[in-house]
C-alpha cells in the first residue's frame, strides 16, 4: 500500500479539554500521517462510524474524564461488530495502572500518559501498522 497511515483522533464524551488531542494530531501529521480530528463530544458510535468512513488504520482516543473503562470497551465492541479487527485502538489520558492492564487484556493498544513524547506515540502507531496491516 502506498499511502500515508490514516489516524482518527477523537475526544469521546463530555470531556472538553482537547489541547492534548490537538497536539497529538499535529505531531502525527508532522510524522507523515494523515489525521482526521473529530472534535469534541463524540460518542463511541460516532467515532467508529467516522473510522469506517475514513478507512483509518488507527483510532486514538484522548480521555481525561475518567470514563476510559466505558469508552474503550464500547469502541472495541463496535469495531468488532463492523469487522474492523485490523484497526488499532490506542489513546491517552489519565488512566490508572490497573485499568491500563485490563484494557490491554481486552485488546486496546498501548495507552499514553500525559507528558509522553509525541514521537513515542507516532513510532508506536507506525510500528503497529507495519506489523498488522498490509503496508
Amino acid at each position: 500500500m502506498n499511502r500515508p497511515i490514516r489516524v482518527l483522533v477523537a475526544k469521546v464524551g463530555l470531556d472538553g479539554h482537547d489541547r492534548g488531542a490537538k497536539v497529538i494530531a499535529t505531531a502525527l501529521r508532522d510524522a507523515g500521517m494523515e489525521v482526521i480530528y473529530t472534535g469534541l463530544r463524540q460518542t463511541p458510535e460516532m467515532v467508529v462510524a467516522a473510522a469506517l468512513q475514513e478507512d483509518v488504520d488507527a483510532i486514538g482516543i484522548s480521555i481525561l474524564s475518567g470514563a476510559h473503562m466505558t469508552v474503550f470497551p464500547k469502541v472495541l465492541q463496535l469495531l468488532k461488530e463492523k469487522g474492523m479487527n485490523d484497526v488499532l485502538l490506542t489513546g491517552g489520558g489519565i488512566i490508572p495502572e490497573d485499568d491500563l492492564k485490563q484494557l490491554r487484556e481486552m485488546g486496546v493498544g498501548k495507552l499514553f500518559a500525559p507528558g509522553t513524547p509525541t514521537s513515542e506515540t507516532a513510532d508506536y502507531i507506525k510500528d503497529w501498522v507495519k506489523a498488522n496491516r498490509d503496508f
